[in-house]
């Protein structure tokens, strides 16, 4: 992608911005942005104190999600939604319904659409210490391969499965390629 996604503009957004913009939904008390490279320029993006620094960046995503989870168990959190900056088309009203799942008493919420599981996912605090033993290998998808009776899914947006991963899925969104 030539640098961090995170950083990646759309419509005259970055994606990170796009993604905290989005997590400001009602049921949502603060957002923390797990940051690796480049974390001076993201943070200079967001509100004092939203970025956490990653030093366990070397683990993967894994290692992004258990530092996200330091932090929102440090903040007192009850849950935690997980959501990939490469995600930035995820509609207000799909991670409504996650954070609804999760206030009904769900484990466990995910998004779907046609059959995809998307994002953001949505884990209560009691399927943290799952999160923490999962192979960083496999992460968060080990927990959800291990305990498919915890999760609830509800319906998604085209954009909870719409991952920007590559110079050409980016292409695709800016219309310059079909």
């Amino acid at each position: 992608m030539g640098g961090p996604k995170a950083l990646v503009l759309f419509e005259g957004t970055t994606f990170v911005e796009r993604c905290v913009e989005r997590l400001d939904r009602p049921g949502v008390a603060g957002t923390v942005v797990v940051v690796g490279p480049l974390q001076d320029r993201v943070a200079e993006l967001l509100p004092a104190g939203a970025c956490v620094a990653n030093p366990r960046a070397s683990e993967g995503m894994l290692g992004s999600v258990l530092c996200g989870l330091d932090a929102a168990e440090a903040r007192g959190a009850d849950a935690v939604l997980l959501h990939p900056v490469d995600h930035p088309l995820v509609e207000a009203a799909t991670v409504d319904r996650v954070v609804q799942a999760l206030l009904d008493g769900a484990l466990i919420a995910v998004p779907s659409r046609d059959g995809r599981r998307g994002h953001p996912g949505g884990f209560a605090r009691a399927a943290w210490p799952a999160l923490r033993a999962a192979l960083p290998a496999r992460g968060a998808r080990e927990v959800l391969a291990d305990h498919p009776d915890w999760i609830v899914h509800v319906e998604g947006d085209a954009g909870c499965v719409a991952g920007i991963d590559t110079p050409a899925d980016y292409a695709r969104l800016i219309g310059t390629l079909p």
